[in-house]
């Protein structure tokens, strides 16, 4: 099995436990929840090795897995659909795709709000101001409510690059240098 197949297998099954949780909560008329607590756990996966460990080590079995990812949940004060969920992927050895997991969570719950995601890297940190005039912009040009993850890569020299749904916009100074550089090389 291949590295891309075994991706896809985990990202096939975190979207069935997501798309599962998200239509449950969505009857319940808790989306504004889930959201905050998906994002909640996003950060915890990502600032936590401990967490990390836990859901991708196979030296934890099955019910160390659900014991912690209980005690987690009960930490964190998630509601019982969410905890549940983790508590059933834990039962099942499925926490490995906890990361694909709550990224499609957020992805079905920013479509069920009529929001999108747009990623910026510039080469300096965007003040407020700059902020607002993109997500306005983009809003505009999208039709749909805009956030923005904003990054700095000062390898990008000036300029930013952004990245909304499958476009693409690169409007940085290192890639106008590397553009540059290419037609030399055809004229010389």
């Amino acid at each position: 099995m291949t590295v891309a197949n075994s991706a896809s297998i985990s990202a096939s099954i975190a979207g069935r436990y997501a798309q599962a949780l998200f239509d449950i909560v969505k009857e319940s008329g808790g989306i504004d929840r889930l959201a905050s607590q998906t994002d909640e756990l996003g950060v915890a996966i990502d600032d936590s090795a401990e967490l990390r460990d836990l859901i991708s080590s196979p030296i934890y079995s099955r019910s160390q897995q659900g014991e912690g990812i209980a005690a987690i949940a009960a930490k964190m004060g998630l509601e019982a659909p969410l905890a549940n969920t983790l508590k059933l992927m834990a039962q099942n050895r499925r926490l490995f795709t906890l990361p694909q997991f709550v990224s499609r969570l957020k992805s079905l719950i920013a479509n069920e709000r009529g929001e999108v995601t747009a990623d910026v890297v510039s080469a300096v940190a965007l003040s407020d101001e700059q902020k607002k005039r993109l997500t306005d912009t983009l809003a505009e040009k999208s039709g749909k409510t805009v956030k923005l993850n904003a990054r700095v890569d000062e390898s990008l020299i000036g300029g930013m690059i952004v990245k909304l749904g499958s476009q693409m916009i690169d409007s940085s100074i290192r890639s106008k240098l590397a553009s540059l550089q290419n037609v030399m090389k055809e004229v010389g």
